[in-house]
């Protein structure tokens, strides 16, 4: 899978909210496929199918502990969104500095037309 494709994958996977909640609970330690469904009502099917999108995209694995197959968060895919995202936010950053230098340049300028003003 390429880097392309990847990104695409997680973003998809992390576009619905059940498979964000989910990941939320991963985070905190691997659970079970029955822990993982039980905060939602949902079918077991229905929650298999969310573990499989996830799978997919790279931010689960499964284990194997005799009968029980434990889901584990995993992280790479989620610091490859991020450094992606990063690149935005840098120019959002840039973005806003410069409103903000324009912003204190059209204060200044009022400021002055008021103090010519009461001349």
């Amino acid at each position: 899978m390429d880097d392309t494709t990847r990104l695409n994958a997680t973003f998809l996977a992390l576009a619905d909210p059940t498979r964000r909640a989910i990941l939320a609970r991963l985070a905190s330690g691997e659970a079970s496929v029955n822990e993982l469904a039980e905060p939602f009502e949902m079918s077991q099917p229905a929650i298999s199918k969310h573990l499989k999108m996830l799978e997919r995209a790279g931010l689960i694995s499964r284990g194997r502990d005799a009968q029980r197959r434990p889901c584990r968060i995993e992280t790479k895919p989620l610091e490859d969104a991020w450094r992606w995202l990063e690149r935005y936010h840098e120019i959002w950053d840039a973005n806003f500095a410069r409103l903000d230098h324009l912003l204190d340049e059209l204060q200044t300028a009022r400021k002055a037309r008021k103090r010519s003003k009461k001349k």
